[in-house]
């Protein structure tokens, strides 16, 4: 049986109204709410034929487990590839995929589902055990890519990444000691990159299974980025070298 669930924050609930209304089963809106964003919901689910329930600010908050905005949506999952072969057997173009390493932080898993959404990624891949999931919370910072863009958890990642190299594509990994810049990288083709969790970094282990490693060049005073902000700096450079980005 599919598990419903409540996804909630207008950027989350307007991209899931949008794209897969009919996952939507009601929404609960803040009955307090009358400016343009509860207007948008009111009018997108009209439209879509999606009952909204007016309601008390609380309750949505309740549903939410927090900070809802003011709206929540008990849905459905959206279909998305289930799996690591599924995923790639459909592709009609080099891979481009972001591995996380231990990234346990629900919002950095949105924010980097959001750069994976916005630079063209295929899929972000993560282990099953000692990461984020992507709970309701994952959901809203991802701001509606979560839609877009499969999180594949996976039971073993050195193995993940040995299947990967044997279907020839090239795993990167991010790291504040990389032999080269990730400018000087060649992503042009099938790759992977991994980026491992703020201050602890890849895993022993993952470093080993890479191929190449690189770092993101630092001219300030700071001596590393949130793992959200460095996964959309590689993730723009692999789009650049395939010439989606504007340049």
């Amino acid at each position: 049986m599919t598990q419903r669930t409540f996804i909630h924050g207008f950027h989350a609930v307007l991209s899931r109204l949008r794209h897969h209304p009919g996952s939507i089963h009601v929404i609960y809106l803040d009955e307090g709410r009358r400016d343009k964003r509860a207007r948008d919901v009111l009018r997108l689910a009209e439209e879509r034929n999606v009952r909204v329930i007016a309601t008390e600010a609380a309750r949505v908050d309740d549903m939410a487990h927090g900070r809802s905005q003011g709206v929540a949506a008990l849905a459905d999952p959206v279909r998305l590839a289930r799996d690591l072969e599924e995923l790639l057997e459909d592709l009609a173009e080099p891979a481009l995929l972001l591995v996380l390493d231990g990234v346990t932080d629900p919002h950095n898993l949105g924010a980097c589902l959001r750069s994976a959404d916005a630079f063209g990624a295929h899929a972000v891949l993560a282990p099953k055990d000692r990461s984020a999931s992507l709970n309701a919370t994952a959901i809203k910072a991802a701001s509606g890519a979560a839609d877009h863009v499969p999180f594949i958890a996976v039971t073993n990642l050195a193995r993940t990444l040995r299947e990967l190299k044997d279907r020839d594509i090239l795993i990167v990994g991010a790291d504040q000691d990389g032999v080269q810049s990730v400018t000087d990288a060649d992503l042009a083709g099938p790759v992977a990159l991994v980026l491992g969790a703020e201050g602890s970094g890849l895993r022993r282990l993952t470093r080993e299974h890479c191929d190449v490693l690189v770092r993101i060049p630092m001219y300030g005073r700071v001596e590393s980025l949130n793992v959200s902000v460095s996964a959309g700096v590689c993730l723009y450079e692999a789009s650049r070298q395939r010439g989606r980005a504007e340049v």
